[in-house]
C-alpha cells in the first residue's frame, strides 16, 4: 500500500513538473511544432473550438463534451482500475487476518508477511498495483488538457495579445479566470472526495488520509487555475461517480464489513 501511495505522488509529482516544463505563455495554433503541441494539445484546442462553434459559442458546454469524450475514451481503463479497486476490497478481511498473524515488527516477519499477500493476490488474480496506471494514462491527458484551455484565446484571452475577442463566460464564472466565488472549486473537492470514498479501501489509514488530502489539494488548486480546468475536474469527477456506482455500487467495502458483522451473528 506504501508503494501505491509512492507511486500516486510520484505521478502528481510528475504532472507538475511536466505542466512547468512546457511554454504555457504561447497561445496554441496549428503550425505551432513539436509533438506535445502537434498531437496532444492542439487537436484537444481544435476539438474545443470547432464543438464551441457548432453551439453556438458556448465553450464551457463545449468543455464538458470534450470531457466526457475523453473519459469515454479512457473508459476501458477506468473499469479495470474500478474493478481492481473492487477485488482488493473483496480481500480486506483475508488481508487483515495476516497483518494480524504476523503482526511483529522484526523484518523476517514482515518478509513472511508480504509473501503470504503476494500468494493471497495471485490466488485470486488480483493486482494491487493494476489501480495505478491508469493514473499514469490520465496525466498527459490532464496536462494536455489543461494546456489546451489555458493555451486556447477565446478561452484565456491574455495568452494572446492580438486577440480582440471578449472573455468567454459560463454560468456564474469566466472560464479564463478562477472562480471569483470559490463555489467551483468546492464542488471540485467535494465530488472528489465522494469519488475516493466510493473506491478507496475503508480500513486502511494511509488510504483514509489521501482520501482527505486529494479533495484538500484539488480545492487549492482549482481556487487559482482557470475556472476551465475546474469544470473538468468537476464533470470527470460526477463520471467516475457514476461509473463507480454502476460498476461495483456506492461502496463495495461496506458489503464486507456487513457480511463479516453478518458471519458473527449468525455463529
Amino acid at each position: 500500500m506504501a508503494r501505491k501511495l509512492g507511486l500516486v505522488s510520484l505521478f502528481i509529482g510528475l504532472a507538475l513538473l511536466m505542466t512547468g516544463c512546457f511554454n504555457i505563455d504561447e497561445p496554441i495554433k496549428a503550425e505551432n511544432g513539436g509533438i506535445w503541441d502537434s498531437f496532444f494539445v492542439y487537436p484537444l484546442s481544435w476539438l474545443m473550438t470547432n464543438i464551441a462553434d457548432a453551439l453556438g459559442n458556448s465553450y464551457g458546454l463545449a468543455i464538458i463534451i470534450v470531457t466526457i469524450l475523453l473519459r469515454i475514451l479512457i473508459l476501458p481503463l477506468m473499469i479495470k482500475q474500478t474493478k481492481s479497486t473492487k477485488a482488493m476490497q473483496a480481500l480486506q478481511p483475508e488481508m487483515t487476518k495476516l497483518r494480524e498473524k504476523y503482526s511483529a515488527k522484526d523484518q523476517q516477519t514482515q518478509q513472511k508477511l508480504q509473501q503470504e499477500m503476494m500468494a493471497l493476490f495471485q490466488e485470486h488474480k488480483v493486482n494491487p498495483l493494476a489501480g495505478c496506471f491508469p493514473i499514469l494514462i490520465q496525466m498527459p491527458i490532464l496536462i494536455a488538457f489543461y494546456h489546451a484551455i489555458i493555451r486556447t484565446p477565446q478561452i484565456n484571452p491574455d495568452v494572446d495579445p492580438t486577440y480582440t475577442g471578449a472573455p468567454q463566460n459560463f454560468l456564474w464564472f469566466e472560464l479564463g479566470s478562477a472562480d471569483p466565488y470559490y463555489i467551483l472549486p468546492l464542488v471540485a473537492g467535494a465530488t472528489t472526495f465522494i469519488q475516493q470514498k466510493m473506491m478507496m479501501v475503508q480500513d486502511n489509514p494511509q488510504m483514509r488520509a489521501l482520501m482527505y488530502i486529494m479533495p484538500v489539494m484539488i480545492i487549492a488548486f482549482a481556487a487559482f487555475f482557470p475556472s476551465a480546468l475546474a469544470l473538468y475536474w468537476v464533470i470527470g469527477n460526477l463520471f467516475m461517480i457514476i461509473q463507480t456506482y454502476f460498476i461495483t455500487g456506492p461502496n463495495v467495502g461496506k458489503d464486507n464489513k456487513e457480511a463479516k458483522t453478518g458471519g458473527a451473528k449468525t455463529k
